[in-house]
């Protein structure tokens, strides 16, 4: 072992109990929302995957964005949400791509085509 192995144990050794616990709670948290972010993202994943694919006649009521970051040197992100009406007047909103929520104007209708929570594809129909 070198010098600076042994320096370093030694540190750690010295360390009051209270920083060694409070920094173990620290990783804990950081390790454990890492978990289950990732957990959270694959559950959603696998539960559209199981889904069927659904069609249905609808009406586009509303669309919204939602921006967030962009403080600082970051840039910020903006997730694009559509509004469809069925025929029954339930409604479902479904995050959509960026180059796909452009598309679509409030009053369209058409087909909509989803997987659980994941759009597929509109089809306008023209009357």
């Amino acid at each position: 072992m070198n010098g600076y192995d042994n320096t370093f144990k030694g540190f750690i050794a010295e360390m009051p109990l209270v920083f060694k616990l409070f920094g173990g709670l620290i990783l804990l948290f950081i390790v454990g929302t890492f978990i289950f972010i990732i957990s959270k993202g694959l559950i959603s994943w696998t539960s559209n995957n199981r889904a069927e694919v659904i069609k249905k006649k609808c009406k586009v009521v509303d669309k919204r964005t939602e921006v967030w970051g962009g403080s600082g040197d970051s840039s910020a992100n903006t997730n694009y949400h559509i509004t469809f009406e069925f025929e029954d007047r339930s409604r479902i909103e479904l995050q959509v791509r960026g180059d796909r929520f452009g598309l679509y104007v409030v009053g369209d209708i058409g087909e909509l085509t989803y997987q659980g929570t994941r759009f597929v594809e509109f089809v306008r129909t023209i009357d």
